[in-house]
């Protein structure tokens, strides 16, 4: 008997279902795959499929105890809308089951429960010691009637040390046109989108049936967030939003099209409480490193911003939708990326007439709770190759992000469902 289970067994009997998962998962060796998926990756890192789901993975996320909970963007053919994962003993990961009728796209575990949300309201499901879902077919709602008008629908969750849940809910809206999207159109005077969408609000994670009225919007002026993370190490909330499109298409006299490619950057915010991120009033001309007046209330591709508007921490490519967002607390990958940042990156759809960008995993260090130095490609050719990256016709779509008990990092596909590992072998 190898000692490492004879251990297990002889420890005390109140112990052993808490402890089961750990102890089996100590007899794992992660084997990546030949060709690592397909992946690019920075010397010493190794990936591997570790699983196919078949739907539209969205977040992801991975208890204690080593069970891994995908939320689908759609409901499967059996109808489960989350789906539970367990690793084998060569990192794989099997099915070993479903549940909640419902699609979206937010999922974390925290605090011996598991938030999952719809595109209009958040339920939890109390977990065990194994960190299995106890009841999975009468989950708890703790917030409902969250705005959905089928534009940035999805709701983003994530839960701080304190018991407070956040929850995105995007604007349905492009610029807050009077006519949305349509060329010549200017904003809505005092864009009344912004009291229902457009921000993050803040509930209590353990109490019941809270909406608007119960909540607080803790921030505001944000188009819309996919990826958020609690960060730790700095007490703090981070959320990365999807820039406004078309600048070019709305207003041609001001922008050309290369400039609407490049412009605004995607960006990354520190957010404390009434914090106001600019949207729709203004955008983030990451090239300039300037907050620009948006031409819908008065900028003409040229006037600076004026207003209490917050900063970036930090700016990235134009229209790569990032989706992901994890702040990497393991102890596997090398000492340089303990506390940075990880996003995914899920892919532009309108930059052309230039290449379309993204569909990558890229790291943003940082150092006592901010970001330090310029960020990097971590994980690359989700696409498959470089054509079909600038066509626009992604292989995979990088989406969701989460960390394993051993620091592997999962990466979610929401195209063909594929589940990526990526770890680090010397």
């Amino acid at each position: 008997m190898k000692t490492s289970v004879l251990r297990y067994l002889l420890l005390p009997a109140a112990l052993v279902g808490s402890l089961s998962l750990y102890a089996l998962r100590s007899e794992e060796r992660v084997v990546p795959d030949p060709d690592n998926a397909g992946l690019k990756l920075p010397a010493g890192f190794k990936a591997l499929v570790a699983a196919e789901t078949g739907g539209r993975a969205r977040h992801i996320t991975v208890t204690p105890q080593g069970l891994i909970y995908v939320k689908l963007n759609r409901p499967n053919a059996a109808g489960k809308g989350i789906l539970t994962l367990r690793s084998t003993a060569t990192g794989k990961a099997e099915a070993v089951g479903g549940f909640g009728n419902y699609g979206g796209t937010g999922i974390y575990a925290k605090g011996g429960y598991l938030y999952a949300s719809s595109d209009e309201e958040v339920f939890r499901y109390q977990l065990n010691a194994k960190g299995e879902v106890v009841n999975p077919d009468k989950p708890e709602k703790v917030v409902t009637g969250l705005i959905n008008r089928r534009q940035h629908e999805s709701k983003s969750v994530v839960v701080d040390n304190d018991g407070n849940l956040y929850v995105n809910v995007g604007a349905y809206s492009n610029s807050c046109q009077v006519k949305d999207r349509q060329k010549g159109s200017l904003g809505q005077p005092n864009c009344p989108i912004l009291d229902s969408a457009g921000g993050i609000w803040q509930f209590r994670a353990d109490k019941l049936n809270q909406n608007y009225g119960t909540g607080t919007r803790y921030a505001t002026g944000l188009r819309n967030v996919v990826g958020l993370d609690w960060n730790a190490q700095a007490g703090q909330l981070f959320v990365i939003q999807h820039g406004r499109d078309q600048l070019h298409d709305i207003f041609p006299e001001m922008y050309t099209t290369q400039q609407s490619a490049e412009l605004p950057a995607e960006c990354l915010y520190a957010l404390k409480k009434g914090d106001n991120a600019g949207w729709p009033y203004m955008y983030y001309d990451g090239q300039q490193r300037k907050k620009m007046m948006a031409p819908e209330y008065g900028g003409d591709g040229k006037k600076e911003a004026t207003g209490n508007f917050i900063e970036p921490a930090a700016a990235f490519p134009a229209h790569t939708a990032p989706n992901g967002l994890l702040f990497y607390t393991g102890t596997l990958f090398p000492e340089r990326y303990r506390n940075g940042a990880f996003i995914a990156f899920h892919g532009s759809w309108n930059r052309a007439p230039e290449p379309q960008k993204g569909y990558y995993v890229v790291f943003q260090p940082f150092k006592n709770g901010k970001p330090s130095g310029d960020w990097e490609i971590f994980a690359d050719n989700f696409a498959g190759d470089a054509a079909k990256a600038a066509a626009g016709r992604p292989d995979h779509k990088p989406c969701g992000l989460a960390q394993g008990p051993d620091g592997s990092l999962y990466v979610t596909d929401d195209k063909k469902g594929t589940i990526f590992r990526i770890v680090y072998q010397k």
